[in-house]
């Protein structure tokens, strides 16, 4: 039985997946920030607004946390969310696109898609299979 068979031996995250773990608790704090800052920019008539989007980001930002969380710990549940979440910051960097915010574009998309990359490689394929 060689140390790999061994049951006791903790697993850990391939490189690729610890890589795009990395980056999604990153995006994850980002958000919370955002929400944060959000708290800081309420102003009377827009309060109800802001509340929610605080809210939001919040809550996104902590969802993000938790999945990032789930597929370092190579769980495999984590893997379809944190491809949803990259899927949409394509979507949404798209909207960044052209004139002065191209920099905000570039830097989404190359994020989603290093995630991408690194969720979907064969070995963190097969480190979140081995889970199941």
């Amino acid at each position: 039985m060689s140390a790999t068979d061994d049951p006791s031996t903790p697993r850990t995250a391939p490189a690729p997946l610890a890589a795009a773990a990395s980056l999604v608790a990153v995006e994850g704090l980002v958000f919370v920030l955002l929400a944060v800052a959000e708290i800081a920019a309420f102003e009377g008539e827009k309060a109800v607004m802001g509340a929610s989007t605080t809210l939001f980001f919040m809550a996104y930002g902590a969802g993000l946390a938790v999945v990032a969380w789930a597929v370092w710990r190579l769980r495999s549940w984590g893997r379809a969310p944190v491809v949803v979440a990259q899927l949409i910051q394509l979507l949404v960097a798209s909207s960044f696109w052209g004139g002065q915010t191209t920099w905000v574009a570039v830097g989404l998309a190359a994020v989603a898609l290093l995630v991408l990359a690194g969720i979907l490689h064969p070995q963190s394929t097969r480190a979140l299979a081995a889970e199941a």
